[in-house]
């Protein structure tokens, strides 16, 4: 299966994983991946459904900032299309949550003696 070189005009399942990692859209929408799964506590904490709809806002996201940019170069814009996107956006991201939640880390004495540093 090939790297596509930008993201997809449809949302579509994985579509993340199937971007050029050479480019730099994709390592900037990979980084918003990180950040936000993080502020969700860890992607390895999240269920299936949480992740899908991790990728599906950041589709969402970079999808109204392309329209955006093409309003202010003065391109056809569908205000309604827009107000859609951004009312499902909302709607993910109030589902999975807007407050950071903090990782599950282990205590100091846990760490060492799960490394073999403590007796």
């Amino acid at each position: 299966m090939s790297k596509q070189g930008t993201v997809p005009n449809k949302f579509a399942p994985n579509w993340l994983s199937q971007l050029d990692g050479r480019r730099g859209v994709t390592q900037e929408l990979r980084q918003r991946y990180t950040a936000m799964t993080n502020d969700l506590g860890g992607a390895e904490r999240l269920s299936y459904a949480q992740r899908s709809l991790v990728e599906r806002a950041l589709w969402l996201e970079y999808w109204l900032q392309t329209q955006e940019v093409e309003l202010a170069e003065g391109k056809a814009f569908d205000v309604g299309r827009w107000t859609q996107a951004a009312n499902s956006l909302q709607g993910i991201l109030s589902k999975l949550g807007l407050e950071r939640k903090a990782k599950d880390v282990p205590n100091l004495q846990d760490y060492l003696a799960a490394k073999g540093g403590t007796q």
